[in-house]
């Protein structure tokens, strides 16, 4: 015989199943940023703490950092105390660096989006996802791997922008190839404003393109906007081992000036541009970034910045990056405790990967990248969604899937809630003993929170899934992407901002020959 009330509970949860789609569909409740009751993990103790950062003063101070090609940076360090030699070796004092970051350098600040509800917090006890960022190459199951264009780039812009558990649209989610090497950051940076409202990234690749980008923020948001509240990231990457370009240093400098904020990022592969110890890496990643981040309070003191790590390993065999492997998990975890003594937020990479395709590898080792950045802490986790071939390439199946991971730790920074209602205990008294819980009224009351639900995957039983296709994930992800883009509107913009946004790019284009590398 069936029963009464599991067919009556059965019907109650479907109801409310289907409502609850219902809402998703129209608008994901998500907020517009992470803040965590899960503490931090801690993996060092006060001894091993203190011994990295003497080892990165060490390191700062005997072997020295070059700045090579900004003798504007150079004297800066020089009137901070440091000493020169041959013009770019910057001898830094042991814990110079370190005192000019905690003097002044913001432990957590707002980057502000054009909508207010989007804006972010970084540092502290929160966390902010973004998008993958860099990779020359996008890839989809039905096209293939080709090189990124404009409207691949408007695409991804628009699929983070329809991300519940996405907070940033990121930068360079793809290289537009098609686009002049020296014209295409106007037309990037132009995507992120018109077709999203959250917040995002400049270009970095030139300190004009950087200055461009500044003003194309002042543009969208008020010159006096901009130069007292923080609109813009900029990630700059240090050419490590010890060295800062000049165009880097640049780069840092532009944007600290106009009060906005430099991500400062050491690119380290272990047994490549750092030591294949992960000691030793973490204390060279500790001394670039913290160096980069002084260096931009030496510009604008109490200016916002964000220190960076991007410690990997490689394979010794064949020179490949590896990613998702213990070593630099155990290296995130560190430096997760040592910004967090230096009173800095910090950013990590997210779901790395090395796989061509995104498959069973691609999920490992993208789940063994994002659960220690995590964990560490990290304040803004770029690579978080896309990220595949080692950064060669940008997917828009792994995207989707990446997301639906990103949601679950939304649910773990929550932590465990130890209220009444958590506790359940009115449930107990209606339910008794021998009976099941899927009618309580305790259950339908918590049924849309009480678990994440994996939009992508398939939990129905093997006969139900043959009758509705046998679609893998991999194909479940197609269908995903192609419905949201299919489903997108952009959100408003004021027409006046959008003509001079326009005007502005096509003045400065202007006469500007094309540059093809």
């Amino acid at each position: 015989m069936t029963d009464p009330d599991s067919t009556r509970s059965r019907r109650a949860l479907s109801g409310t199943r289907a409502a609850r789609k219902a809402r998703r569909a129209q608008a994901p409740a998500a907020p517009p940023y992470i803040t965590r009751t899960l503490p931090p993990y801690a993996l060092l103790g006060e001894e091993g703490l203190r011994r990295i950062e003497q080892h990165a003063d060490q390191l700062l101070h005997e072997i020295g950092m070059e700045i090579r090609g900004d003798a504007a940076a150079v004297a800066l360090w020089e009137r901070a105390g440091a000493r020169i030699v041959d013009g770019v070796r910057v001898h830094v004092p042991p814990g110079l660096a370190r005192e000019i970051v905690r003097a002044s350098a913001p432990g957590v600040f707002t980057q502000h989006a054009r909508n207010p509800a989007r804006n972010v917090r970084i540092g502290g006890e929160h966390t902010v996802f973004a998008p993958a960022y860099g990779s020359p190459f996008v890839t989809d199951i039905e096209r293939g791997r080709r090189y990124g264009t404009l409207a691949d780039f408007q695409n991804f812009v628009r699929l983070a922008y329809l991300a519940p558990w996405l907070h940033h649209s990121g930068g360079t989610v793809c290289e537009p190839v098609d686009v002049a090497v020296n014209k295409r950051h106007f037309d990037m940076l132009y995507a992120h404003m018109r077709y999203s409202d959250k917040p995002f990234m400049g270009s970095v690749t030139t300190a004009a393109r950087a200055a461009d980008s500044i003003q194309m923020c002042r543009v969208l948001f008020g010159e006096a906007f901009v130069d007292s509240h923080c609109v813009i990231l900029g990630n700059v990457n240090v050419n490590s081992p010890l060295v800062l370009d000049g165009e880097a240093s640049r780069v840092i400098r532009t944007y600290a000036a106009a009060n906005q904020a430099p991500v400062c990022v050491p690119f380290i592969l272990g047994g490549a541009m750092g030591p294949v110890t992960t000691a030793g890496a973490l204390a060279q990643c500790f001394a670039e970034a913290t160096f980069c981040v002084a260096l931009a309070q030496l510009e604008r003191p109490g200016s916002p910045a964000i220190l960076g790590n991007f410690l990997s390993s490689m394979s010794l065999r064949s020179g490949a990056p590896t990613f998702g492997t213990p070593e630099p998990a155990l290296a995130y975890l560190a430096i997760g405790q040592l910004a967090r003594r230096l009173g800095v937020p910090l950013r990590c990479g997210g779901n790395l990967c090395a796989s061509k395709v995104p498959d069973a590898q691609a999920a490992s080792e993208s789940a063994n990248s994002l659960w220690p950045a995590f964990l560490a802490g990290a304040n803004f986790i770029l690579h978080a969604a896309g990220w595949l071939e080692s950064g060669l390439a940008m997917s828009y199946e792994k995207f989707v899937m990446d997301v639906d991971q990103l949601g679950a730790f939304h649910t773990l920074a929550r932590g465990l809630p130890l209220d009444e209602n958590g506790f359940a205990l009115d449930a107990f008294r209606e339910i008794g003993p021998g009976r099941h819980y899927l009618g309580a009224q305790h259950t339908l009351a918590n049924y849309e929170s009480a678990f994440y639900d994996f939009e992508l995957a398939d939990n129905n039983s093997f006969e139900q899934w043959t009758q509705e296709g046998s679609r893998d994930q991999l194909r479940r992800a197609q269908q995903r992407w192609r419905a949201l883009l299919a489903a997108y509107e952009a959100p408003p913009m004021d027409a006046a901002i959008d003509a001079a946004l326009c005007d502005y790019i096509a003045r400065r284009k202007q006469g500007m020959p094309d540059e093809v590398v």
